[in-house]
């Protein structure tokens, strides 16, 4: 057992034994050399591209226009594609008495003439919503007039159909309450 202490200090001092002097001074570096060239990337002489290009034979100096105006109208005809978009209402209340809910929907008509609010059952609560805005920026002129009379209103992001995408249904219930 003592062979193995003794074998053990020796193999630590030895591991603590300094490899050499190291050289801290300037004069170690002086004659320090780095090649980077090969590493480094070529980039073509900008004289030479300039004077080909004002030679007349760029390439194209048309406009795009053409070009982006197919694709504006590709997007705009695949967004009509779609039956629902996303946007932002204002949301006046949110709860499960009903009575409440018919109550701010009239404190709106009355008190706001050009809002128009529309009611919502989500089981088990009642919405009332102020707007169909794309951006939210839109609603904030909505929200600040309904925040006046109405602290707990607040934007929320919605989701909307299109009026080109109304269902039968939809078409029908529009008839049948106007027949009432």
């Amino acid at each position: 057992m003592r062979i193995f202490w003794i074998l053990g200090l020796v193999l630590v001092f030895a591991s603590c034994k300094s490899t050499g002097k190291a050289s801290s001074t300037a004069s170690g570096y002086a004659n320090y050399q780095e090649n980077l060239g090969p590493s480094l990337p070529l980039y073509p002489d900008y004289r030479a591209q300039m004077a080909k290009s004002s030679d007349g034979s760029s390439e194209s100096t048309e406009a795009i226009d053409e070009q982006l105006d197919q694709v504006q109208a590709s997007l705009v005809s695949r967004n009509k594609a779609e039956p629902y978009f996303s946007g932002y209402s204002v949301l006046v209340y949110s709860g499960v008495d009903r009575n409440k809910a018919f109550t701010t929907r009239d404190d709106i008509v009355a008190n706001f003439s050009d809002l128009t609010p529309e009611m919502q059952y989500q089981q088990p609560r009642y919405l009332v919503k102020v707007g169909k805005f794309v951006h939210k920026i839109e609603a904030q002129k909505s929200f600040a007039e309904l925040k006046t009379q109405f602290p707990t209103a607040r934007i929320i992001q919605d989701r909307f159909q299109r009026g080109e995408f109304k269902t039968l249904n939809e078409l029908n219930q529009e008839d049948a309450e106007g027949q009432n």
